[in-house]
């Protein structure tokens, strides 16, 4: 397995604002999809957000590997400090499907 690279550390809030800023969705759905931040030792987190971010073509009912990519570059965008790991998928929480990915802030 490859070595991870170094991670920064923030605050769990302000992993959330950041996130709440790249996961915006139309205020009638809350205005972000974001559903939970989960910090993890070593300095990344895991990203639990709503399908809802995701829009669908008619007949389907996951992302799409576009749509993925998308947003791990959209996450890049908004801080090209960031090392998004290759794991993503679909997970329940708190009893909901939700989507998640994980990521991390480099340290240099």
């Amino acid at each position: 397995m490859k070595d991870l690279p170094q991670f920064r550390h923030r605050s769990r809030e302000s992993v959330m604002a950041f996130l709440r800023d790249v996961l915006a969705i139309s205020p009638e759905h809350g205005g972000t999809a974001l559903v939970d931040v989960i910090a993890y030792e070593g300095g990344h987190f895991r990203a639990v957000f709503d399908l809802r971010y995701f829009t669908y073509q008619p007949g389907q009912t996951e992302p799409t590997r576009s749509q993925w990519n998308s947003l791990k570059k959209k996450l890049k965008r908004h801080d090209p400090r960031i090392f998004v790991f290759k794991e993503h998928g679909l997970s329940d929480h708190e009893g909901r499907r939700c989507g998640f990915l994980e990521f991390g802030f480099f340290a240099q």
